[in-house]
């Protein structure tokens, strides 16, 4: 929680599973039990499942509490995290994508994106950023497999929101995805 740009609670949790059992009592453990004025959502790519659940609770308690909603790309959280901690600048982050993958952006000295976010095998992940800087939870290993750089191995954290360029947020509040999802629709 933030009153302008300082915080005031944070709950953080770096969960594999669990996400929609965990979210809301999260929220309610919060001063107030975390009603807000504003809401802010990230928007993924990431989780498909854990987005999800994060957009539709961002969305119903919006709606409870008459708060509006914005979203933000988690890569560029990240991204702002990670220089907000002095890491570096540019930047490359790599996440794990699943389906053994790794997700991958570029961004430049501003914290803004200087390439669109990619899911991509570790040897094609590896020839798209070039950055000397690495953070993220795939950060180590691409450092090792492309043989220079400096890993970063961190996971986001919202508690470094306020160091998010705003221009970055949106109004529009839905998930940003890497690839198609996996289910398809039922033939008929």
């Amino acid at each position: 929680m933030f009153d302008d740009a300082s915080l005031i609670a944070r709950y953080h949790e770096v969960l594999g599973r669990g996400h929609a059992e965990r979210l809301v009592p999260a929220i309610s453990e919060l001063p107030g039990r975390g009603r807000a004025d504003k809401i802010a959502v990230s928007l993924g790519p990431g989780s498909f499942t854990g987005t999800r659940i994060g957009i539709a609770a961002a969305r119903a308690l919006g709606l409870a509490w008459r708060a509006p909603v914005e979203g933000f790309p988690t890569l560029a959280l990240l991204a702002a995290q990670a220089q907000a901690r002095g890491l570096g600048d540019p930047l490359g982050i790599v996440m794990n994508a699943g389906h053994g993958e790794w997700l991958v952006q570029s961004f430049g000295e501003t914290g803004r994106p200087v390439a669109n976010h990619v899911s991509a095998k570790p040897e094609k992940a590896i020839e798209i950023v070039s950055a000397r800087n690495i953070a993220g939870n795939r950060a180590e290993e691409f450092v090792e497999r492309r043989g220079f750089g400096e890993a970063h191995p961190i996971m986001p954290d919202a508690g470094y929101f306020p160091h998010l360029p705003r221009d970055l947020l949106t109004d529009k509040v839905s998930a940003l995805y890497a690839r198609p999802p996996d289910a398809k629709p039922a033939k008929r």
